[in-house]
């Protein structure tokens, strides 16, 4: 089921008993995060607090929660369908015409259906405030050390003032009064690209925020896709149904017309930064406090019952985590079109998207897991990667168990292990300089002779196939007298 809007997703958890409505009234300010995260770890359902402190809007949360949850929100039965859909893309072409097929996707009849469909009529714009007052909303503090109320689920729309194509971005807001809040947009970002671009033109930069929208256009915002690749066409093409947009009031972005809350206003790239967090982070730490972009808010449009979604970030497992897995999913295809030999990729959630990546391959020369290793941090996001491991094609690396224990048997330290110096994630705290630092690619796959390993290596330990299913047989044979 393609969901149109927020509400018509929430209305369906509601019919699964996937969500928990808590008529209480509960602080935002610590009290529904710390229930939303009992709630995820714990594998719960998503939680809806009608009555929150200090504002009328309820607040939902949990939304992404487990990956059954994910799946239903994606409209998959398995975050591999999300890789499938793409296969339809990749299939055919050669890897370095991939993309702009992407970019001029607009061009192709076949995908024509996707295009987002410009509508007179929004709900998101059935209220207009023009005194803007971010206080009326429900806006979290989840943890003790975060330097204000944050927004958490915002999708922030800018256009390149060269191109003119539009941008969505999913970026944290620290509120700092009223109407103006921080615009947490990493150097890597195409948000900051914009932002420096109008900053060379001298001019005030348009900026658009949308709260709350359609499940697969919210987490379109989260997919690290390629600069200037409309993501509300890509999350036409997963929905198989066109995104409905809207002109915005104030300028010419064209914001999602079945959105809850839309924020309208500004950045001036001439205005001094302002200082900005800490923030209580999905690495598990607190992202210390920087100083970053000013968002001023001239006018707030919003349906006349809206809802606001939040979301809570911290230790693993949280709910980006399950997000960052349909990310894997989704870009597995691309990746293994750029290069044929892998296999599987797993992300871990541990690992918190950039700090590990498990690859298997399918080994055919001397040096080949290096070739893989030095390939991948050459490609888009994966060049933040700290730490990538490679495994023969047999290892099942979405089994963590089992990649340590290959880990720690297959790899000589000084032989294995390569280092080099590269962009790291905004969010890497242990690098000697922000952005910037070493990464470690090793080579956890059986050694041959002609990468110079002379002894012999030795087999796993295992049962042929036929005797394992002889003795299965026999096993609930015994197991089946037992129960008797």
């Amino acid at each position: 089921m393609v969901f149109e809007s927020l509400g018509e997703y929430i209305e369906a958890l509601k019919k699964k008993k996937e969500l928990l409505i808590i008529k209480d009234q509960v602080d935002p300010v610590y009290e529904m995060g710390y229930i939303a995260d009992r709630l995820i770890k714990s594998g719960g359902p998503a939680v809806l607090f009608e009555n929150p402190k200090g504002s009328g809007i309820p607040v939902v949360m949990n939304l992404f929660g487990t990956r059954k949850r994910t799946e239903f929100a994606l409209n998959v039965e398995s975050l591999d369908e999300l890789g499938s859909r793409v296969e339809e893309l990749v299939n055919a072409e050669v890897p370095y015409n991939f993309w702009d097929k992407l970019r001029n996707i607009v061009k192709l009849k076949e995908f024509s259906k996707f295009i987002p469909k410009i509508v007179s009529y929004a709900p998101s714009q059935e209220i207009i405030i023009d005194n803007p007052d971010l206080t009326k909303l429900p806006i979290l503090k989840t943890w003790p050390m975060d330097g204000g109320r944050f927004i958490t689920l915002p999708l922030v729309f800018t256009k390149n003032p060269k191109t003119g194509k539009q941008n969505c971005g999913m970026y944290r807001m620290q509120v700092f009064d009223k109407n103006t809040t921080g615009m947490h947009w990493h150097i890597h970002k195409d948000g900051a690209h914009h932002y420096r671009w109008y900053k060379e033109k001298n001019q005030k930069m348009p900026v658009c925020v949308a709260i709350g929208a359609d499940p697969i256009t919210i987490y379109t915002a989260t997919a690290p896709l390629p600069e200037d690749i409309d993501e509300m066409l890509f999350a036409g093409f997963l929905r198989r149904k066109p995104v409905k947009l809207t002109k915005a009031t104030l300028s010419d972005i064209l914001v999602p017309a079945e959105a809850e809350i839309i924020l309208e206003g500004y950045v001036d790239p001439n205005e001094p930064l302002h200082i900005e967090g800490p923030f209580g982070d999905h690495t598990g730490y607190y992202s210390l406090a920087d100083y970053y972009p000013v968002f001023h808010i001239e006018r707030i449009t919003m349906r006349k019952n809206p809802i606001y979604p939040a979301t809570i970030v911290g230790k693993p497992p949280m709910e980006d985590c399950f997000l960052g897995k349909a990310t894997e999913r989704l870009f597995l295809p691309i990746i293994k079109k750029i290069l044929p030999e892998i296999v599987d990729i797993n992300l871990p959630v541990e690992g918190i998207f950039h700090n590990f990546a498990f690859v298997s391959i399918d080994k055919q020369f001397p040096g080949h897991a290096f070739k893989v290793i030095n390939a991948l941090w050459g490609l888009g996001m994966m060049s933040l990667t700290k730490i990538i491991v490679i495994f023969d094609k047999h290892v099942n690396v979405q089994d963590i168990s089992e990649v340590i224990w290959r880990l720690g048997n297959n790899i000589d330290p000084k032989r294995d292990i390569i280092f080099t110096k590269g962009p790291l994630d905004v969010l890497e705290h242990a690098s000697d300089m922000p952005f910037f630092g070493s990464k470690m690619g090793i080579d956890a796959t059986k050694k041959w002779k002609s990468e110079g390993f002379a002894r012999e290596w030795p087999p796993d330990i295992d049962m042929s196939e036929d005797v394992k299913i002889k003795m299965d047989k026999l096993l609930n044979k015994y197991l089946k007298r037992e129960v008797r």
